[in-house]
Formats: C-alpha cells, sequence, structure tokens
C-alpha cells in the first residue's frame, strides 16, 4: 500500500464537503424551516446534489488503494453510517437517514478486501470502461428500471423489490423512505470507476501531479472529512434553529 499523502486529494474531497455542507444547510432551511426557494427543487440544484456525491464516492474509490489498514477504514466508515441511521431514527423519524452515503462507502470498502485480487487482474482501462457502463446501465434500478436519466431500457421484475435488504441492494422496496438513500447497486460501480482510475493513474505516473496542494485549509477539512461530515449537520442544525429563534428567518 502506498502511504504518501496526495495533498490535492485532501483539496479535492475538502471542496466536495464545502459543498456538501452547503447543500445541506439550505435543506434545512427548505424543508425544516419553510423557506422559500423554488430553486433549490430544481434540475439545476438536483445536478448540484449528484455532483457532490458523484465525487466522494468516486474520490472514496480513488483513494482505496492508498494508505494501510483498509479493513479497519472500512468499518469505521460503515459504523459511522450506522450511528447517522440510528440517531436519526430515534430523534427526527420523519427525517430519517437509512443506508446513506456513509453505510455505501463503508460496504464498498469492505467488500474491496474480498474483491481486489480478482480486479487486479483485469486492466485498467477495461475496469474504467466497464464500470462506467454497468453504472449507467443500472442508474435507473432503484426505480424498477435498467437504463440512465430518461432512458429506462429494461424493467426489472416487481418480486426484486421485496424487502430491506433488497433495498440495500437497490431494489427499493415500497413504502421505503430515507432523505439520503444510497443503495449498494448502482453506486458501487462509481467506487469501482475511481478504483480503476487510480491504477491506471499509478501505472502512467499520473499520480506526481497529486502530491502538492495549493489551498492548505481547504486540504485541511478534506484530511478530517469523516470527522466533520459527523458533525457538522448538528451544528447546522443549532445555528439555524438559534437564527430562527432570534427572529433572523
Amino acid at each position: 500500500m502506498n502511504k504518501m499523502r496526495y495533498e490535492k486529494l485532501d483539496g479535492i474531497r475538502g471542496m466536495a464537503l464545502l459543498h456538501m455542507i452547503a447543500y445541506h444547510t439550505i435543506w434545512d432551511l427548505v424543508y425544516l424551516y419553510q423557506f422559500d426557494w423554488n430553486w433549490y427543487k430544481s434540475k439545476g440544484a438536483y445536478l448540484w446534489q449528484q455532483g457532490i456525491c458523484w465525487t466522494f464516492i468516486f474520490l472514496s474509490g480513488f483513494c482505496w488503494s492508498l494508505g494501510s489498514r483498509a479493513k479497519k477504514r472500512g468499518i469505521i466508515v460503515f459504523l459511522s453510517g450506522a450511528v447517522i441511521t440510528i440517531v436519526t431514527l430515534v430523534l427526527m423519524p420523519q427525517n430519517r437517514i437509512v443506508f446513506g452515503v456513509l453505510t455505501l462507502i463503508g460496504s464498498c470498502m469492505l467488500l474491496m478486501q474480498a474483491f481486489d485480487r480478482w480486479l487486479r487482474r483485469l486492466p485498467a482501462l477495461v475496469g474504467i470502461v466497464g464500470s462506467f457502463l454497468l453504472f449507467f446501465l443500472t442508474r435507473n434500478i432503484n426505480e424498477g428500471w435498467l437504463g440512465f436519466a430518461q432512458w429506462n431500457v429494461i424493467q426489472l421484475p416487481e418480486v426484486f423489490y421485496c424487502n430491506i435488504f433488497m433495498t440495500y441492494l437497490g431494489f427499493t422496496q415500497k413504502n421505503f423512505y430515507s432523505t439520503d438513500y444510497f443503495s449498494l447497486f448502482p453506486w458501487i460501480f462509481l467506487f469501482l470507476a475511481g478504483y480503476f482510475t487510480y491504477r491506471l493513474s499509478h501505472q502512467k505516473n499520473g499520480m506526481q501531479f497529486l502530491e502538492k496542494g495549493a489551498l492548505r485549509p481547504i486540504e485541511w477539512i478534506g484530511r478530517h472529512s469523516l470527522k466533520i461530515y459527523m458533525v457538522h449537520q448538528p451544528i447546522i442544525y443549532v445555528m439555524l434553529e438559534l437564527g430562527h429563534r432570534l427572529g433572523i428567518f
């Protein structure tokens, strides 16, 4: 395992986290405090949210081969997702998070422990192309289709959409609700695209470009992204509640 710190990766992760914090702040204003902002429900806001999520998941796959104790890191991320699920179910069930992004990333990290030795047999470029194709093919699996965006190709059998485990996989059962839902499929394929992109970059000596960063504060945020992610929503809520009670909005 390569233990070098690639500062530009920290910067990308930190910037994505700042965008996520901004997105969640606006979500709280709109849905918890009835802030009237129609743009937030528009296609542009959806693309913003998707861009943040794609960045985190792809980057997690890219960074999986870096560092050490990959199994331990995967367990920590997965359990962090479990903590968020339990807390939201107890304190705010109407806005519960079940199978959120941390559960997904932790699952992918742990599954890689089993499949890495086989995936290494694939040429990196083949892995990148295949992963993206599978991601786009399964993007609409939550809605019952193989396909991407408005292009539904094959309707999947309803029998797949039957229980909570199948919901975890991506076959979303009826009446399931989560404010942050990232099933294993299709998103593991985006994680794998990042994984294979790292391998190609490493083979082509492209990692040198990522060594030195330039935005130290943002890179610091990226290095502590999990801790910040775990506390950012409670901090946002406390600040917004204080502002609301003071009559600021």
